[in-house]
């Protein structure tokens, strides 16, 4: 096997990994009503999504091709009726166990540039982990505090987008 080889199969495993923590993350922010903890989720879903965007580039250059989210075995979310700390619990233990797990494979990568573009994404993965800590703890500023002092917002969002 190639360096580059090991690379595109390294490459295509942390994609896997990441997409499947992803799509948990959007069923999840489907089950959590208040709006800053779901803002949060929106923000780190959307962090994911770029970060999925920069390795689906980096699988392209290598000659690779991205996995389709079909093809995953993605573990079932957390059932509608599991309290909210249970996600954020679930949450905090995926993040830190997924940094565990690969920061030591990234710290030996031959190749800086995907060496450090998975730097990077093990570091957005460390500040998911610690939003989700601080909304176990029952902080609502996660993402910044109101210019307002009337406290957390009121009231839930929808779980879907659109209702008919």
């Amino acid at each position: 096997m190639t360096s580059q080889d090991a690379a595109l199969a390294l490459l295509h495993e942390f994609y896997r990994e990441k997409l499947a923590m992803m799509l948990r993350h959007q069923a999840h922010a489907r089950l959590v009503g208040q709006y800053d903890a779901n803002n949060t989720y929106q923000y780190v879903i959307n962090r994911e999504d770029v970060q999925l965007s920069w390795l689906s580039k980096a699988i392209a250059d290598l000659g690779g091709a991205v996995p389709d989210a079909g093809e995953l075995p993605v573990a079932a979310a957390l059932s509608a009726k599991a309290p909210v700390q249970g996600l954020f619990e679930h949450d905090t233990r995926e993040a830190q166990a997924f940094v565990e797990q690969w920061q030591p494979r990234v710290s030996v990568m031959a190749n800086a540039r995907h060496r450090g573009m998975l730097q990077v994404i093990l570091g957005e993965t460390i500040e998911q982990q610690r939003f989700f800590e601080q909304a176990l703890a029952g902080r609502t500023d996660l993402l910044g505090r109101r210019g307002d002092s009337a406290g957390p917002a009121r009231g839930a969002v929808m779980p879907a987008r659109m209702v008919e």
